[in-house]
């Protein structure tokens, strides 16, 4: 079956705060995410802070998504981008102390494994996070904006890159053309985190 397409705009100032609520709620039972941050009465603020430095990093290039109707989105860095301002990154370790204490230092340690197995050499798009409305899991959104990004990237001739903190969600991204380049486990018995790269499509990403 080919994959809907799917309206989508550019995430600004404005629409931050609904991209964040959608990581909020994605994420929340994810299982890198959820080890992190373990308490489930806090995680969601928690969370909510984490994501809100994700995307306010990542709209400084035009590459965060947002479904009409607010059911998915996606954020991605361009190739020579950053995720962070030099800005954002001095204030990203005091952010990850106030809201974890001394449960940062694991999160942190993660954050450096993410960045040694990340590969730097062929520039490349990097999704980051991607994430749909758990009231709207199932239909096919998170998915369909997934392939329109894709189509996009495919246009610029340009190779993608991703990590897969739910093991679960490796075979779906493999029917996107990304193949697993290999893994990590974060300290203290994290889950484990595939990481996978795509090559561009001559005709766009597989059909799902």
């Amino acid at each position: 079956m080919d994959q809907p397409l799917v309206n989508s705009r550019v995430v600004d100032a404005e629409s931050v705060d609904a991209a964040v609520e959608i990581l909020v709620g994605a994420f929340y039972s994810d299982p890198l995410w959820s080890w992190a941050f373990p308490d489930p009465q806090l995680r969601r603020d928690q969370h909510r802070e984490l994501w809100r430095a994700c995307v306010e990093g990542a709209i400084r290039y035009p590459w965060v998504w947002l479904t009409e109707g607010g059911s998915a989105t996606s954020v991605w860095i361009p190739p020579g981008g950053s995720e962070f301002s030099d800005e954002q990154e001095q204030r990203l370790e005091p952010l990850l102390v106030d809201l974890l204490g001394a449960g940062a230092a694991r999160v942190l340690a993660t954050f450096e494994l993410f960045e040694q197995a990340h590969p730097r050499s062929v520039p490349h798009f990097y999704l980051t996070l991607l994430g749909t409305d758990p009231e709207q899991r199932g239909r096919g959104h998170g998915l369909a904006l997934l392939a329109d990004n894709l189509r996009r990237i495919d246009e610029a001739k340009a190779p993608a890159y991703l990590e897969a903190s739910n093991v679960a969600n490796v075979t779906l991204y493999a029917r996107y053309g990304f193949v697993a380049m290999g893994s990590f486990r974060p300290p203290d018995g994290g889950p484990e985190v595939v990481t996978m790269w795509r090559e561009p499509a001559d005709e766009g990403p597989a059909s799902a």
